[in-house]
């Protein structure tokens, strides 16, 4: 039996998927026991008192935030396997757990830019590795956009404070922002903080300030009121990797360093981002439109039943202000909204299809692989964790 120490915050859900993810991987292996350490401990008491519970408890793995000057010697000297998830700093001599940051703010930034926003803005933390990857990732790709001067930071509150922030100047700076602008926040929580911020200031969301986090925590996101929209990130899948990672530094100790990558799978749409920023009254009937039925077929015909537009007219008006056109724009929302359900249950995928009315399971994957890069089953199968299974 493995017996794994985990020294997570567990008010959020992170820690739980991570925890999902170490027992899929014990199902195929042999059983892992858990011992759950709140944060807060290791902060008030030290490396001392966690080395010393670890020991007494026979702690074979160790998992948690570990900063560099930390003593984690106190661990790996009686050879137990830590690894390290990533908070301030990313450590450069732990295996740890990480993020591919650049890549959720791109995938924040093509979500954005698809909705036809042309101002940007980044909430996130100073000095913090995986709050600056996401806004450098976001801030590239609308600079590549040609949207860089149009770009706005907010990094004034610091991560040690999590519960609180400085609603004056948070509100201030949102109230500065041009109108629409579409905001990353860092995480989740900073989205909740930005949601709120957002309700005392006046400003409408999505309307006057769309938002997206990071995480796909479901507790928070549905608290916010809008609800908020997030990146899904592969954790559970990530949580498996780290056990398989664990158990071969157990076997063998000197094994080289590695570190868990964590993708981001898809954006979960919410309320607080589902606008799209144009300011002609027809087109937005017709995004409307497309958004409220992405369950069903539905094509240019369906559009022209709704707006007083001609085929031809409605075409130019709706490429000027998405940069697509309304085929391609349909069949992208579809696969996004395909790719959500493929999260969200086991269903077959041939049962997925036929209730987004799909009956040409070939030409759905064709067209899923087109705008994933993957086919269904193979974007299903890293979300459970079988990559080259």
């Amino acid at each position: 039996m493995v017996r794994l120490l985990l020294i997570a915050d567990f008010t959020e859900q992170f820690p739980y998927k991570l925890l999902r993810g170490v027992l899929d991987y014990s199902r195929t292996t042999e059983p892992w026991a858990v011992s759950k350490m709140p944060l807060a401990f290791k902060e008030k008491y030290g490396m001392e008192a966690v080395a010393h519970w670890a020991l007494k408890w026979q702690a074979d793995v160790v998992i948690g935030q570990f900063e560099e000057g930390e003593e984690v010697s106190l661990l790996t000297r009686h050879g137990i396997v830590v690894i390290a998830k990533s908070y301030k700093t990313r450590s450069s001599t732990l295996p740890g757990i990480v993020t591919d940051d650049l890549l959720i703010g791109r995938m924040a930034a093509e979500h954005f830019l698809s909705k036809g926003f042309r101002n940007f803005a980044f909430f996130g933390y100073p000095d913090v590795c995986w709050s600056d990857g996401r806004c450098r990732g976001f801030r590239v790709a609308v600079t590549e956009a040609g949207y860089g001067n149009r770009f706005h930071l907010y990094d004034s509150q610091q991560i040690d404070n999590l519960w609180y922030y400085e609603s004056a100047r948070l509100e201030q700076w949102l109230r500065s922002l041009p109108v629409p602008t579409a905001v990353l926040s860092c995480d989740d929580n900073q989205g909740n903080v930005l949601v709120d911020a957002c309700n005392i200031a006046g400003l409408r969301i999505p309307f006057d300030i769309a938002v997206l986090g990071v995480d796909n925590d479901e507790v928070l996101c549905n608290l916010s009121v809008p609800n908020l929209s997030s990146i899904q990130v592969d954790i559970e899948r990530g949580g498996y990797e780290v056990a398989a990672l664990a158990e071969r530094l157990l076997h063998h100790p000197d094994a080289p360093r590695e570190d868990i990558v964590l993708h981001p799978l898809t954006v979960v749409g919410r309320a607080s981002s589902t606008v799209f920023a144009t300011e002609d009254p027809d087109i937005l009937k017709a995004l409307h439109f497309i958004h409220q039925n992405v369950d069903r077929r539905i094509g240019v015909e369906d559009l022209l039943t709704h707006v007083p537009l001609s085929r031809r007219l409605l075409e130019i008006r709706f490429r000027k202000a998405t940069g697509d056109s309304v085929y391609n724009y349909i069949s992208r929302q579809r696969v996004e909204r395909f790719a959500q359900l493929l999260m969200e249950g086991n269903d077959p995928i041939i049962d997925i299809a036929a209730r987004m009315d799909e009956p040409d399971t070939k030409t759905l994957s064709r067209r899923f692989k087109e705008f994933k890069g993957c086919t269904p089953s193979q974007f299903r199968a890293r979300r459970l964790r079988k990559i080259g299974k």
